[in-house]
């Protein structure tokens, strides 16, 4: 399963690796093609939700953003995310944020 993440944090990025060594990273939308699974940062933009989906309407699409920018977590449930996490929720399990 390829797993792409939509995130520019590299503390972000490393978290992820140490759970799912395989997983690549990008910080543009249009370079993720043949994900599986995309994960998105929704700091960097809950537009990006809508860009991978219409890209990849068969890919599940997992984002995380902070608690506290509801509107985000809703554009990106309402933009065809799969899953939408509170940051510290989805980092306290990744591999199950990621596989579900």
């Amino acid at each position: 399963m390829r797993v792409v993440g939509l995130i520019v944090d590299l503390m972000d990025r490393s978290r992820i690796m140490a759970v799912i060594p395989d997983a690549k990273f990008t910080s543009f939308p249009a370079s993720i093609a043949d994900a599986d699974v995309v994960v998105i940062d929704l700091s960097r933009g809950p537009n990006n939700v809508e860009v991978v989906r219409a890209g990849l309407p068969g890919a599940r699409i997992v984002a995380y953003g902070p608690h506290v920018d509801e509107d985000a977590m809703q554009a990106a449930r309402d933009a065809g995310a799969n899953e939408v996490f509170p940051r510290s929720r989805f980092f306290r399990d990744v591999a199950g944020a990621v596989f579900g």
